[in-house]
Parts: structure tokens; sequence; C-alpha cells
């Protein structure tokens, strides 16, 4: 976990007093460090060295909502979970969810690019977020708070600052694409005996749920292990090398759910998948997630966990775990991998009972290293911040990285916006 301190938090209500703070702390060149929720694993939204802390928490209020179009206009500092709620009141929901939902800010969520639980069926925030109010470092409002779907003038400059985590300027509202609230939610948690059937059973969800796969979830053994050991929760199948959560989301029950008993009756058939179950009502169906969203929970209670949030290839996703396992030996406690299959998103962790120096060089640069060899990213969701801004080059080429701070330089030529992040330190 990343800490920090400052000796002076701000909390504005509005962007004019937003663009005011920034005006002074321009004129004065006092560094800023933006910051939401705090829900971030990387120290992106922790001073560094006594900056400015500007909290958008009071920024918190729905500018409006068209209950025909599903677009969400609000202030950044909204909660995830409330606007959840908000919507879900309309008939619609949210395009991402996340396991910080219940303290996490949507401003942090734009700012950050996350991902979460949703993305496999509705995508990335770039294409749900529809328009953004920003204050630039010295104060300029930049109001593309747009609501339209089509907009094809000039540059789509709100792209900026999707994923600069506060680098570029301070998101102070956004404008963002919610879907009707699905009628139908199925899910069903399975055992797989190896990670080829768990690729082999994704492949066959693919085809035959079609447009109502909303969520393709895995956890190796070492996961259920934890979940069970360290919070006693139940593991509803026999136990298994690999699990699968999948969930469907659609407007006709019947329809959907004679589609899912077709795929399970496939997979379980051809030996795919060797156990299965159905959540027969909501409670079952959040006790079958809460299997897999409290592995994080679960593991900070088993020591000091590595963290790496890494983007591969499908194919290859796990084979990083089996190779760390064997080149860690007994170095490391726990070698566990789990995610978002649905989108190649591997979470890798690694535990052991405190900090060791010998472990973390075992584990970095050659994580990142083997990651860029299979033209993976080291960051597929949490962004860079500052604990793993110097691993930028293992993802992008020097060319890229240079016109990164070529735009950095030119909307924040003083350097005060959320300094020492994302980028590189430059020699």
């Amino acid at each position: 976990m990343a800490r920090g301190c400052s000796q002076v938090m701000l909390r504005p209500r509005s962007s004019e007093e937003v663009s005011r703070i920034l005006r002074h702390c321009h004129e004065r060149n006092l560094a800023v460090n933006p910051q939401g929720g705090n829900t971030g694993l990387v120290g992106g939204s922790v001073p560094v060295f006594d900056e400015i802390i500007l909290s958008t928490a009071l920024m918190n209020q729905v500018t409006s909502f068209d209950s025909v179009s599903g677009i969400l206009v609000c202030q950044a500092g909204c909660v995830l979970e409330k606007l959840s709620q908000y919507v879900q009141e309309r008939d619609f929901v949210m395009p991402l969810d996340l396991g910080a939902k219940g303290s996490c800010h949507i401003g942090g969520n734009v700012a950050t690019n996350a991902g979460g639980l949703r993305f496999l069926r509705y995508g990335s925030l770039r294409g749900t977020v529809l328009g953004l109010e920003v204050v630039l470092a010295d104060g300029t409002i930049l109001d593309c708070l747009t609501s339209l779907r089509k907009d094809n003038t000039g540059y789509d400059l709100k792209q900026l600052f999707i994923g600069s985590e506060g680098t570029l300027g301070v998101i102070t509202a956004v404008s963002i694409l919610c879907p009707p609230r699905p009628k139908a939610v199925n899910v069903a948690f399975l055992g797989c005996p190896g990670f080829a059937e768990v690729l082999q059973t994704f492949s066959t969800c693919k085809g035959m749920l079609g447009e109502i796969l909303s969520a393709f979830e895995f956890m190796d053994a070492g996961c259920m292990q934890l979940v069970q050991q360290h919070l006693h929760l139940h593991n509803p199948v026999q136990e298994s090398p690999f699990y699968l959560l999948v969930e469907t989301s659609g407007s006709s029950a019947e329809h959907d759910t004679e589609k899912l008993s077709c795929f399970l009756e496939q997979v379980l058939g051809s030996g795919l998948v060797t156990d299965g179950t159905v959540a027969a009502d909501e409670s079952k169906a959040q006790a079958l997630w809460a299997l897999r969203e409290r592995i994080t929970e679960a593991l900070s209670r088993d020591g000091y966990v590595y963290k790496y949030d890494l983007s591969l290839p499908v194919e290859q996703l796990y084979d990083l775990v089996a190779d760390l396992r064997a080149r860690l030996s007994s170095l490391a406690r726990h070698v566990v991998g789990y995610g978002h299959l649905g989108d190649g998103n591997l979470h890798l962790n690694v535990t052991a009972e405190t900090f060791s120096a010998a472990l973390l060089d075992a584990l970095e640069p050659y994580v990142y290293a083997w990651t860029a060899g299979r033209r993976g990213s080291v960051s597929a969701e949490h962004g860079l911040g500052f604990r793993k801004r110097d691993t930028l080059g293992h993802s992008k080429p020097p060319a890229a990285v240079q016109l990164m701070w070529q735009v950095k330089a030119l909307l924040d030529p003083r350097g005060i916006l959320n300094p020492y992040k994302t980028l590189p330190a430059r020699a």
C-alpha cells in the first residue's frame, strides 16, 4: 500500500472553485495531488512530497439523467455505488462495476480508465464516457461535457484525460452512457480440470451464449483455498485446479435459462467442466460472486502481498503463474492467479510472511520483462501511479513515451499536476 502525507487538503464543491485553486497553484508553482476515493493500488492518488491534496469528495451531485438515452451527467466526486443505485432505480445500470464501488469516485474511475467486472459486456470507459469537464493546470475550464453519441468534429480531447491519472488535468464532471438494466441475470460457478479446458470452455461459452454473456471470470485452486481459509467461504463445487464464474444478462429469463442450460450440458458432457452449480436466487448469486470478489481481501490476510495487474494473450494468461511458482519456490508463501479471462486480464498475486527484498528482486523486473516478451501490458486496469511509473517502457516504445512527455509539457508546463506519477523519471 502506498502512503503519503500533506499539510493541506482542499475540498472544492464546483469546477469554478477547482479553477481558482489551480490558477493560484499554477502562478506560485505549487504541486497538486488530485484525489478521489483513494482506492487505487499504485499510489496514483497519494502525495509523494507534501503536494496539496485536491479532493473531489464534495463534488458529489448528479446533474442530469435522460431516461430515454440512459445518459448520466454528474460531478466527478460521485461514489460509484451511489450512482449505481441512482440509475438502477430508473431501470439502468452503470457500465462498470468494481470491488471498491462503495468508496471509489467516478472521476477517479475515468482518470484511471478503470476496467472491472462488466468490461466484457460493456467495454472500456473510452467508449462509454461521452464527455468530460476538465480543469487544466492553469485553471482553464475545458468544457467538453457533451451528451452526444456521435460527434466527429476535430480531435476527441476527452481521450487525453481518460487514463491520464490526473497528470494532465483535473476531471470535474462526467457524461456517461448507461445501458438498460437486464431483466434476467444468471450466475453459474464451474470447476475445470486444467487451464486448457478453461480456454476451451471460454470458446464454447462465447459461441453458445453470445449476446447474453456478461462476465467470464477465473480463479485457481490457490485462490479458493485462501477464501476458504481466511474468510470461511464455502466452495459450492468439488475441488478443482481452476474455477469459473459465468454470468449472463438479458431481457428474457426463459430464453437465457435455456441457452445457459444447453451450454452447461455441452461443457459437462464433454469433460471440459467437472462440476458446476447455478444460482437459484439473488442471495446465492451474491455468494458465488463473493468467491471471486473477495479474493483480494483473503490475500491481504495471508501476509505481505506483491500485486501485478497484467494484460496478456488469453492463451498465455496463466503461463506466468506456473513459471513463477517454479522460479520462486520457497521464497513465496503463495503464488496465485485470477482475473477477467474474457478480456485477457490476469491478477497475479504473490504472498510472503513479510516484505522480502530478495523476493522483490526475483519478481522485478522479471515479471515485466516476461510480459513485454509476450507483447502484453504491465498495467491492464490499475494504472501506473507512483509505484509503477518506471515500468512504462516495458509496454510502450521510446517514441511513444517521448510524445507523452511532450503532451504533459504542453498541458502542464510547470509540472504541478500529480508530479512523479504515470510517466517515468527522466534521466
